[in-house]
Parts: C-alpha cells; sequence; structure tokens
C-alpha cells in the first residue's frame, strides 16, 4: 500500500508523515468533474465496490482506520471528499443532502464498478440513503454511520441555540479553530493517537478560502430532501451508532428509528461517539464485515 496515497498501513497504523501526505494532492489522488466544480477521491484495493462519504467539516482521510481494513478483507475503498472539503474545490452553490448524493451516484458511475456499498457518515448518512433511494440498482448495501437522515425533533429553545452559534462560533476568523474545538468533543472516550495532527490538519484545510463557506452552507441545510425518501431504499441497510454519541439525545432510539425508515437494521458500539470509525476501530470494522458478510469472495 503506498503510504503517499493513503496515509496509513494495512492494520490501520498511520504512515509516517501523516498530516502532509494526508492533505497535500499525490500522483495517486483523483477528481471528478462536476458542473460547479470537482471532487477530490482516493481509490485503493480491488474486489467489491465501497464508496465512503465523511461528514460534513471533515475530510475522506476520516475513514484512515477503516479502509484499510475493508481493503484488507478483499474490498475496493474508494473515500471521497465532500463539496468544499478535503481537495475539492470550494465556492458550490448546492450544500444539500441531496446534492451530495448527487455525487455520489456520480462517483459510482465513473467508477463503472456498482452496484456498490454505500458507507455515509452524519449528514452524508443522509446523502448516502438519498442516492439509495434515487438509484436503487446503483446501491447494493447500505451503511448509516451516526446519520443525519431525518429532521430530528428538538426543543425550540436548541433551535435557538444551534443558530446562535452558526452566527457567532461558526463565523468569523475564529470558526476553523471553533470547528476543531467541536470536533474534538465528538469522541467522548478515547481519541486516535493521530487525533492532534489530524485536528490541526482539519483546521488548517477550514482556513482556506470558502472553505468555512462551504461548510456553513451544508450547516444551514436540513434533512428536508431526504427524509420523504427514506421509504424507497431498497438496499439491505445498516444504521450504526455509538452509544455516547453526543449529537443525539439518545442514540440508541435514533437508530432505531432511522432503521425503520428503511427497512434495515442497527448496531451500537459501546462508548463510541459521533466517529466509531475512528475512535473505536476494530469493534465497528467487525460489525461492518458481519454485516457485508466477511470478506469478499466468500
Amino acid at each position: 500500500m503506498n503510504a503517499a496515497a493513503f496515509p496509513f498501513t494495512a492494520t490501520g497504523e498511520i504512515a509516517a508523515g501523516f498530516p502532509e501526505t494526508a492533505m497535500q494532492a499525490s500522483a495517486t489522488d483523483r477528481f471528478l468533474d462536476r458542473p460547479d466544480g470537482r471532487l477530490a477521491y482516493a481509490d485503493q484495493g480491488t474486489g467489491p465496490l465501497v464508496v465512503m462519504v465523511p461528514g460534513m467539516g471533515d475530510l475522506k482521510e476520516e475513514y484512515r482506520f477503516l479502509a484499510p481494513r475493508l481493503v484488507a478483507a478483499g474490498y475496493r475503498a474508494v473515500t471521497m471528499d465532500l463539496r468544499g472539503h478535503g481537495k475539492s474545490t470550494a465556492g458550490w452553490s448546492d450544500g444539500s443532502c441531496a446534492a451530495a448524493g448527487q455525487d455520489i451516484l456520480a462517483l459510482i458511475d465513473r467508477l463503472d464498478a456498482g452496484p456498490a456499498i454505500v458507507i455515509g457518515n452524519s449528514m452524508s448518512g443522509g446523502s448516502a440513503a438519498w442516492a439509495a433511494a434515487e438509484a436503487p440498482d446503483a446501491v447494493a448495501r447500505l451503511i448509516l454511520i451516526a446519520p443525519f437522515a431525518r429532521n430530528v425533533p428538538m426543543p425550540g429553545w436548541k433551535k435557538l441555540l444551534v443558530k446562535a452559534m452558526m452566527a457567532t462560533v461558526f463565523a468569523g476568523p475564529w470558526a476553523p479553530a471553533a470547528w476543531g474545538a467541536y470536533y474534538a468533543s465528538l469522541y467522548p472516550t478515547k481519541k486516535p493517537a493521530d487525533f492532534a495532527d489530524y485536528k490541526r490538519a482539519l483546521v488548517a484545510n477550514l482556513k482556506e478560502p470558502g472553505r468555512m463557506a462551504s461548510l456553513r452552507a451544508m450547516m444551514r441545510t436540513d434533512r428536508s430532501d431526504v427524509e420523504p425518501r427514506l421509504g424507497d431504499v431498497r438496499a439491505d441497510a445498516l444504521v450504526l451508532m455509538g452509544e455516547k454519541d453526543p449529537d443525539f439525545d439518545d442514540p440508541a432510539a435514533e437508530a432505531t428509528t432511522v432503521a425503520k425508515l428503511i427497512r434495515g437494521r442497527a448496531a451500537m458500539i459501546a462508548g463510541a461517539g459521533h466517529y466509531p470509525h475512528a475512535e473505536m476501530p476494530e469493534e465497528t470494522a467487525a460489525v461492518v464485515l458481519d454485516f457485508l458478510g466477511g470478506a469478499a469472495g466468500r
């Protein structure tokens, strides 16, 4: 495995020089042209196609521990940056879940290796569900990790607090650092060994022109384009949540609710927060591979 292309080893350990190799374009980085810009993606391994999409405000490298485990199990692991994030271009006009869902389908079409297994985290969980509903023949299986796939009911005071944070905390020159602090809070039990370097690289990326604007555009969207489509999902689906995910008042209840809406199953990772695949990679990979039926080709 080429560390310059994928900043970790086959066992999920970070390769030397991680922050630099992860954030700089390498010879094997690839790009998908879309009407409003281009999206960066990395492509590793051979076998059944798995497309992995990060949550908003994060990078495709959030799958740096799960992807190599899938490659080792015989899958082709493709990770993509969202609009305005990572090495994708900034300045997109649409930051909705449906728009990212269209990007997922465009990438599957480009790779010409579908139907794909699609993994989406956080907001991209909603995008992955939208893609599965929109093009059932393109998505064979669906794994939603801590998904925002519907408009979760919340009290009025909390809605006002979120709006106030968007208008103050996540605006202005301090916004990337503020996001970094919030991001750190989403790992309630333990942080990866490379977390300090990873967060530093993430914040540096968000300081680039147009990045925070893209993030704020996504934060302003709701799930009204996804929730009505959940009943149209036909793919075999898994909803995977951390038991201590601070983004949800009751993570287990939310996992169960979304799983019922898409006629899938729910699984919980003990002690994990919003990123179980980075916080508890061994446990998460075991659940994912069990859902997929183990190593590819069995």
